[in-house]
């Protein structure tokens, strides 16, 4: 079966910004001592809050930019260098843009609903997932294209569900290393593909098309 490479550039974008992998770590560290049922309605409700925001950015994220006269290709040049932000610090293991800090860790641990903050925002829906999708769908010119944009979010989502479901045996599994190899293989593929949505930017750039 062929597979567009608009396709599957859109869907490495979503999923090494969003980060199943990375995510299923921090929400099993969050849970620990939680029973299984409850962590269950957690990772349902966070990944249907970030699914909403997600969706809702893509769809309605050039309007705002419009309405904020802002340039697609300013946007692309903007985000893509959010991206490589994001990219540099998987790659040299720090936490990323759409990671918690250890403030917001702690804010957690306490009591309260967590599903919102901070599993939602800002981990799976953090700036770069949020920026990637407004740039993703920035590049399609039909319904179709928009559409296939749309399901490959909703498809990151329920990979992101699936993750957070099998946390405990993804951190026995992969262990430090195991996660640490992953980060830094999604960060190396995001720093190309942040450069290319600046190189797109640029290349769309009213100064510089001749």
């Amino acid at each position: 079966m062929h597979i567009s490479p608009s396709i599957l550039s859109t869907f490495i974008t979503l999923l090494v910004t969003i980060g199943p992998i990375e995510t299923a770590v921090v929400f099993a560290s969050l849970t620990a001592g939680i029973h299984r049922s409850e962590r269950i309605g957690l990772a349902t409700r966070s990944v249907t809050i970030a699914a909403s925001v997600l969706l809702l950015f893509a769809v309605a994220g050039g309007v705002v930019l419009s309405l904020l006269h802002i340039s697609l290709p300013a946007f692309r040049v903007a985000g893509g260098v959010l991206l490589f932000l994001q990219a540099l610090t998987l790659t040299f293991s720090s936490p990323g843009l759409s990671s918690i800090s250890e403030g917001e860790r702690r804010e957690a641990e306490g009591p309260g609903d967590i599903a919102v903050f901070p599993l939602a925002f800002p981990l799976i829906a953090g700036p770069g997932s949020l920026s990637a999708a407004v740039l993703v769908m920035g590049r399609t010119d039909n319904w179709i294209a928009g559409g296939s944009v749309l399901a490959m979010i909703v498809a990151c989502m329920i990979l992101t569900w699936l993750a957070m479901l099998a946390a405990d045996r993804l951190v026995l599994l992969l262990g430090s290393t195991g996660a640490d190899v992953v980060g830094r293989i999604s960060g190396v593929l995001l720093a190309g593909l942040a450069v290319q949505f600046v190189f797109d930017g640029l290349a769309a750039a009213p100064f510089l098309a001749g």
